[in-house]
């Protein structure tokens, strides 16, 4: 049986705390995963693109252990050219929403 995802807990904070951009809104990320022991830990307010990027960029061990902090995740290396690209992007025209495989 395969596992149900969860819902993104919305922000009332409308500044993705890695990018810095003013958003529509935000998701909470949790700075160490649930999955690894995070659930009550705490969160920072990410914009959509930002926060897949992060969760597609990184495993939740290496999140937990490596970038639990939101000045941890500005400083990988694997993220810099992301977050230089994004910051000049307009909010309306970036998405990396995957879409539903067929």
């Amino acid at each position: 049986m395969a596992k149900k995802k969860k819902k993104p807990v919305e922000s009332a904070d409308p500044t993705c705390a890695l990018c810095g951009r003013e958003v529509g809104f935000t998701t909470l990320h949790h700075l160490i995963p649930r999955e690894e022991g995070g659930r009550h830990g705490p969160t920072a307010p990410l914009c959509q693109p930002c926060h897949s990027t992060v969760h597609l960029t990184h495993t939740n061990k290496e999140l937990a252990v490596l970038y639990n902090s939101i000045e941890a995740l500005r400083g990988s290396e694997e993220l810099q050219k992301y977050l230089n690209w994004v910051k000049t992007k307009r909010l309306d025209k970036i998405t990396n929403r995957r879409g539903k495989r067929r």
